[in-house]
């Protein structure tokens, strides 16, 4: 019998996004990230496929494909403001009104942490990725106790800058255990973290601690 540990995720939060600056071959920057909405629920799913392809009547290679990722999370009402910065439509600060339009959604990331059935945390980028309008409904209110969030749609692709760390290729995501990062929450959240930050920081971590001071 196996002694591997059986674990599940059963946790999320810390839903937090940054708007895109600039993603070239060279360079990746973003804004400064901003706490999006409280999280309940987030699920993903990749585009993929895989195909045999046969010569003198055998099958001789396997084709994977790997596209896109379709990421939807369950949140309480996202704010007007922050409505407007995910969808690229107006906001106006005096009246504090939200002005919808024809949307515009610019290019963001997004972070949040997770957790397993056993309490070990992982920090989580998706580095690149729109979002659509978020879907909500509304009903007349009662004496019960129902209400209703809001539910984001975020469409996640490969970053056009290319990785040291990921053999010079792009990316779509980093996932770290908190544990080994080198970072606390509010150091890895503070800004976006690339799969090159993910790697230097930890081998900036292991040397300090390998020759501690004083």
């Amino acid at each position: 019998m196996s002694d591997e540990k059986i674990v599940e995720y059963r946790g999320i939060r810390n839903l937090v996004a940054a708007k895109i600056t600039k993603d070239g071959k060279d360079s990746l920057t973003y804004e400064t990230p901003f706490y999006l909405a409280g999280t309940s629920e987030l699920s993903k799913e990749t585009e993929s496929s895989s195909d045999t392809h046969y010569y003198d009547n055998e099958g001789a290679i396997v084709i994977n494909t790997t596209g896109a990722d379709t990421v939807n999370v369950n949140v309480s009402a996202v704010s007007l403001k922050n409505t407007a910065i995910i969808t690229g439509q107006t906001y106006d600060e005096t009246t504090e009104a939200l002005i919808e339009g024809t949307a515009n959604p610019p290019y963001m990331a997004i972070g949040y942490i997770t957790e397993d059935t056993d309490g070990k945390e992982y920090f989580v980028w998706r580095l690149k990725g729109k979002f659509s309008v978020p879907s909500d409904s509304h009903k007349s209110k009662d004496n019960g106790t129902d209400a209703n969030g809001q539910e984001l749609a975020y469409s996640g692709i490969n970053t056009r800058k290319k990785f040291t760390s990921n053999k010079g290729q792009s990316a779509k995501a980093v996932v770290v255990p908190a544990a080994t990062c080198g970072m606390t929450e509010e150091e890895f959240f503070a800004k976006v973290q690339t799969p090159d930050d993910i790697i230097k920081t930890s081998s900036e971590s292991q040397t300090t601690d390998s020759n501690p001071k004083g």
